[in-house]
């Protein structure tokens, strides 16, 4: 009797065991196969018509601007053929955010010192164009809501899905 409560207590243990808990109190939701695709839907869909609204934009501009391979625009030409400086590599910038209306959003510019590329807190095209930029060159991007804050926004001053544009400095 004792054996075959101690197999069944064994058999259960391993049953729950196998099973995926669900994250509780942690604020976690598991989202299913059709609201993922829902959500991918709808960022493609938003990231065709915001690329689309900035080529709009940048056909009524005096400034030429070039798409870049990761979905944004530089004002320089060519920027890609350029030396590409790689993970590990450290250098300082700053830059300051401006909406499509050319509105600063923040007073003061945002930046670091010493910061070393793979390892950087900004947007992945800040990161993407200072790789290309020398000290003291500067370059103007415009990025995608998808490639800035996102759907979330920075709890600030940029909105959800706001594409943005970027003027960064190497220093």
């Amino acid at each position: 009797m004792k054996a075959t409560f101690f197999l069944f207590s064994l058999l259960f243990i391993v049953a729950c065991a196998k099973q995926n808990p669900v994250p509780q109190g942690s604020g976690e939701q598991l989202m299913t196969d059709s609201e993922m695709e829902v959500s991918k839907n709808r960022t493609k869909d938003l990231n065709t018509l915001e690329r689309n609204q900035i080529q709009d934009w940048i056909e009524s501009q005096k400034v030429k601007y070039f798409p870049m391979g990761m979905n944004y625009w530089v004002n320089i030409e060519g920027l890609e053929r350029l030396p590409r400086k790689n993970n590990g590599s450290k250098v300082s910038y700053q830059y300051d955010i401006y909406d499509f209306d050319r509105t600063k959003l923040y007073q003061y510019p945002l930046g670091n010192d010493s910061v070393e590329f793979g390892h950087f807190k900004e947007m992945d095209a800040v990161e993407d164009v200072i790789r290309y930029l020398q000290k003291g060159q500067e370059a103007e991007i415009l990025v995608p809501s998808v490639l800035a804050y996102g759907t979330y926004g920075d709890g600030k001053k940029i909105s959800n899905d706001m594409p943005l544009i970027i003027k960064v400095k190497v220093l």
